[in-house]
């Protein structure tokens, strides 16, 4: 991501293809459904919404991890969508890939290589702009998985007047940048949760606190949890072992969400 056409050097694979987001479903009614969306530049691509049976004050943007839409992010748009807040999981890679479903084995990285710090935020954008379509003044979140993550953070300083950016196991810099989020604290206009593994070697824990003293430095409002033994993708229905920090993780999120939409201004 980012620097336009840099290769990309290091990338985790998140999330297994059978993987599942681990918390039960609630008790609102929601329903999904696929869509195409355009940004800016032109560039169509693949994204899901899931919604609730009303109107919900405060959306979520999906950023899913290095594969871009899969099965795990449209099962976790309707959860949140279940939780009280429609959301949208994009996908990364119309530009070079086009649209609709890919299969399990595809090969994701020659287009995770050609993405762009600028694609990514035009899409995010046309992202908002969708689910501000029906209401200019709605709280808009974004939400993201290791690659999606790190994403996430930097649209806190991309301009597009959110309430809150999420991150989970998110890298302050990833190598293939100039400049990571960690880089961009200055810029950012609204808070950040991030919920990191404690035993995860692709972000040691060095890198955490550096992020959490820059987000405090610059004095950005923000919330960075450190799950101890929790590896990187904890966040996984089948990590039975971890289903206490799963459930706490999610409770945050929920709670950071709610906190911040009643936050004055967007």
């Amino acid at each position: 991501m980012f620097p336009a056409n840099r290769a990309v050097e290091e990338a985790d694979v998140c999330f297994d293809q059978d993987s599942a987001p681990p918390i039960p479903r609630g008790v609102r009614e929601a329903r999904g459904r696929d869509l195409v969306l355009t940004a800016r530049d032109g560039n169509r691509f693949s994204a899901f919404e899931a919604t609730g049976a009303t109107p919900s004050m405060a959306a979520v943007v999906v950023l899913p991890d290095v594969r871009g839409l899969f099965r795990f992010y449209k099962q976790l748009a309707l959860l949140l969508a279940h939780a009280g807040h429609d959301a949208v999981a994009i996908d990364y890679f119309g530009r070079t890939a086009g649209l609709g479903e890919r299969p399990g084995d595809w090969d994701f990285w020659p287009h995770l290589h050609d993405t762009t710090f600028a694609g990514i935020r035009d899409d995010v954008a046309a992202a908002v702009s969708h689910l501000r379509a029906s209401d200019p003044d709605r709280k808009i979140f974004t939400m993201g998985f290791c690659f999606g993550g790190s994403a996430s953070w930097h649209q806190a300083a991309n301009g597009l007047e959110l309430s809150g950016a999420i991150g989970f196991y998110g890298k302050p810099r990833r190598p293939e940048e100039t400049a990571g989020a960690i880089d961009r604290v200055a810029g950012m206009a609204c808070p950040i949760l991030a919920l990191m593994g404690g035993d995860d070697p692709s972000i040691p824990l060095e890198q955490v606190e550096e992020l959490e003293n820059a987000l405090a430095g610059a004095g950005v409002p923000h919330e960075v949890v450190v799950y101890p033994g929790a590896p990187h993708s904890f966040f996984d229905r089948r990590l039975h072992e971890f289903e206490e920090d799963s459930i706490d993780a999610w409770e945050r999120v929920l709670a950071f969400i709610s906190t911040n939409s009643s936050r004055e201004g967007r």
